[in-house]
């Protein structure tokens, strides 16, 4: 089997193919461990409880978003780095700027009248494991970097629904109408969270409590605007 990793080392990033042989991996995060142990152990690359809770492991296939303990790898895969984030070395990622837009939570009460929650409702919600999947997975993040990203939305979604957070407000700039709602982030979490639903939601909270999408304004704006009328001139079929 031969694995190809993208890997970036002393302000290089380059391709390397490494092969296993005949080696009977049977996760590519056990794959990774093997060429570090046996064919180059400067190989760096996240790892926890091997087990797709800690979500240490994330790293893109071909491109698609997975965690490297629940892959089976293929002959001649291509492993690399999450984007949208820095690169420390290899496959491993700084995620602390991604993680950073979960600070408008701290002003969340985590400890209200328990009477009042209904936890049922965003279950699914509480499962998310931090493996950044949703985030590298969004194409807003291309573009605008400071779009706070769908597991910080969904989490948002989360307070809001159970216990009305009021935490609307911080989600109106770089946040809830600057998402396309393309479902990238939806197909990409390996815990089956849906951040599209979670954000259209916040759309319909946020429309409930008197907010409204910015560039709907704008483009009222640009109606309004008099453009003139145009001047056909002598034989012109103007009306």
């Amino acid at each position: 089997m031969t694995i190809n990793i993208l890997r970036t080392q002393d302000g290089k990033t380059y391709q390397e193919e490494f092969s296993l042989g005949h080696s009977k991996v049977t996760t590519l995060l056990s794959a990774l461990y093997e060429i570090k142990s046996k064919l180059d152990p400067t190989l760096t690359f996240g790892s926890g409880c091997r087990s797709g809770i800690c979500g240490s492991c994330a790293v893109l296939v071909d491109g698609k978003e997975t965690l490297a303990c629940s892959h089976k790898p293929s002959a001649d895969e291509l492993i690399e780095p999450l984007r949208y984030h820095p690169v420390i070395r290899d496959l491993k990622v700084d995620k602390s700027k991604a993680h950073a837009t979960l600070s408008i939570l701290k002003s969340v009460d985590l400890s209200p009248d328990p009477k009042k929650i209904d936890e049922q409702k965003t279950k699914i919600q509480t499962d998310c494991i931090l493996c950044d999947s949703c985030y590298s997975a969004c194409p807003v993040l291309a573009v605008n970097s400071d779009f706070l990203g769908p597991f910080t939305l969904t989490r948002v979604y989360r307070y809001e629904a159970i216990q009305s957070s009021n935490l609307l407000e911080s989600i109106q700039t770089n946040g809830i109408w600057d998402c396309t709602l393309c479902g990238e982030c939806t197909i990409a979490c390996p815990q089956g969270i849906d951040s599209k639903m979670d954000i259209t939601m916040l759309r319909s909270l946020s429309a409930q409590a008197g907010h409204s999408d910015p560039n709907f304004g704008a483009m009222g704006t640009m109606e309004a605007m008099d453009f003139g009328t145009p001047d056909f001139g002598d034989g012109g079929f103007g009306f």
